[in-house]
């Protein structure tokens, strides 16, 4: 599998579309674009290499490879090695890494990943006694990873910050002290939080106070902030729910990155500052059709993404809307033009693949984006609408099959 995931990686023919080629692994071993770009990675780390001048050379990791060829050890093997190498700071000489990633190897022949993982962390403080890690070093761990979202809405957070990041985040939490920014604002009544609770509301502070400054810039042409998207009618009701108990509240919005946000607290937020909120009624006399005067999408038209596709059309790609380019079908270079109801959401690799003519797009009479690889009719993407997958719309629509 690794063999062929790292052929992949780096063809030796240098030819074919790697979007192209982690789209199919996608639809065909129907695994996760992480768990994708995980063997990827990993691939290469463990199959021989080539240098600039076509030589091979060995694998990043060679003992490792070995025993991965011969079957000895498992995934889960896999990750305790490599994450015990990577931990080890760069003043730990080759030899030493070398020598490190083959006492694992050879203990993985007899025990389990758990006992790698602690034997990893053993001889890291072995290797590096004084714990010295260079900024390389630091910057090489650093990262947060924001998990799913659940039932409740709530997020789990979890990563390593780097010094400069802690020093920041430490100046907030310390504003953030017992009887200070509680929730409500309201600094007479008893601060009940827990140290936790008032860290969540430190980090709260300090991304909200970011967001309201105006200087973070231009994200694709659309000014750094948060895009909620509702109904008018919507949040009328969400309104009157909030005054009379007896009104029940709607179902939560959809913000640009794809989470939910429950009505009462697009209110809440609404109230400090305007532009939280993006209520789509009806067309507005702003200017949305550009024909063919400028090829890129204005902030208006984007916000008509954001409200009728919500993340990429393709069908089945979860990438939300923050995180997507304006697709003209037609495309621009077949003489697309840049109005509203002809630009969709598509991220990254899929706008490459179909501006290449790898894929197909075309507007389905119900105003949608439909895609196909002309093995079959357009399909639509239902994944950003729960209320279509409840309703069992099909996928695609009937009427593009008759």
């Amino acid at each position: 599998m690794y063999r062929i995931f790292a052929e992949i990686a780096d063809p030796p023919d240098d030819t074919g579309s790697i979007p192209q080629m982690r789209s199919v692994l996608w639809k065909r071993l129907r695994i996760t674009p992480n768990e994708i770009t995980r063997r990827f990675k990993l691939a290469v780390r463990i199959r021989p290499r080539r240098s600039l001048t076509g030589p091979p050379l060995s694998p990043e990791l060679p003992e490792l490879a070995s025993a991965v060829e011969d079957g000895i050890v498992g995934d889960d093997h896999i990750r305790a090695i490599c994450q015990a190498i990577d931990v080890l700071p760069g003043s730990v000489s080759p030899a030493d890494t070398a020598r490190a990633e083959r006492t694992l190897v050879e203990h993985a022949r007899s025990v389990d990943a758990g006992i790698v993982t602690k034997l990893g962390q053993r001889i890291a403080d072995y290797c590096s006694p004084d714990g010295v890690f260079s900024d390389e070093d630091r910057a090489r761990r650093r990262g947060l990873h924001l998990g799913q979202q659940g039932p409740d809405g709530m997020s789990r957070l979890s990563g390593l910050l780097d010094p400069e990041a802690r020093a920041y985040f430490e100046a907030i939490e310390a504003a953030v002290r017992p009887g200070r920014h509680q929730t409500g604002n309201d600094s007479e009544a008893r601060d009940s939080r827990s140290a936790a609770q008032r860290c969540h509301d430190a980090l709260k502070l300090g991304l909200e106070t970011a967001i309201a400054s105006g200087g973070l810039g231009v994200h694709r042409g659309h000014p750094v902030t948060v895009v909620v998207t509702t109904t008018l009618a919507e949040l009328n009701r969400a309104a009157e729910a909030a005054f009379d108990s007896l009104v029940a509240m709607p179902t939560p919005a959809r913000t640009g990155g794809g989470s939910r946000l429950p009505m009462r607290d697009l209110i809440r937020m609404a109230s400090k500052a305007i532009h939280y909120l993006a209520v789509f009624d009806d067309h507005s006399e702003r200017p949305l059709y550009l024909g063919r005067q400028k090829r890129v999408a204005t902030v208006d038209q984007r916000l008509i993404c954001y409200a009728r596709d919500r993340g990429c059309t393709r069908p089945n790609c979860l990438v939300s809307g923050y995180r997507c380019e304006v697709h003209h079908s037609p495309d621009w270079l077949h003489g697309g033009r840049t109005d509203a109801d002809k630009l969709y959401f598509a991220c990254g690799p899929n706008h490459g693949m179909a501006s290449r003519g790898e894929l197909r797009t075309v507007v389905t009479a119900s105003g949608r984006l439909g895609w196909t690889d002309g093995s079959g009719p357009p399909e639509i993407n239902h994944a950003h609408h729960p209320d279509e997958l409840l309703r069992g719309d099909s996928d695609p629509p009937d009427h593009l099959n008759n």
